[in-house]
């Protein structure tokens, strides 16, 4: 089931999001950034964040919330799921509600420039890496990343 987030899925959401991170970004984000990681600050972000009204969607299965995406503005800011439902379609479906919900003629993404496993989704839904790069650093500038732009039309 793909619904809007509440605040009170915040805490779940959180867990996700480190979750994902730690699992898509080994290898390719210093080890001792995504130890450092934690669900309980990204909790309090998301849980501000829906609360001012954002646009989040999260994918529940079994009464699990199993990932989520933000988005809005042409925009597609976030989209993860916990490892275990990697491959189940549950990317697909919270995608193309996103997709759905967008509104202009086309939208825009960035995904970390080392990640093909998000590039290859992305490109599966139709996005293409439209050539635009960007740097961001995170961390207090201790980890730099290197950041993709795809994009899309809307229907």
């Amino acid at each position: 089931m793909i619904r809007p987030a509440t605040v009170a899925d915040a805490g779940a959401i959180g867990e996700v999001h480190v979750a994902s991170w730690r699992a898509a970004y080994a290898g390719l984000i210093p080890d001792d950034f995504l130890a450092g990681l934690s669900a309980e600050s990204r909790a309090a972000s998301w849980a501000r964040l829906i609360g001012d009204g954002g646009r989040v969607l999260v994918a529940e299965e079994d009464g699990v919330i199993a990932g989520f995406a933000a988005y809005g503005d042409g925009r597609l800011y976030a989209l993860y799921l916990l490892p275990e439902y990697w491959g189940r379609g549950l990317g697909r479906a919270l995608h193309d509600r996103v997709v759905a919900d967008l509104s202009g003629d086309r939208a825009v993404l960035w995904v970390l420039a080392t990640n093909e496993r998000a590039k290859a989704f992305y490109i599966r839904q139709g996005w293409v890496d439209d050539g635009v790069t960007q740097t961001e650093t995170v961390d207090d500038g201790r980890v730099t990343l290197e950041e993709r732009r795809f994009s899309r039309p809307l229907p």
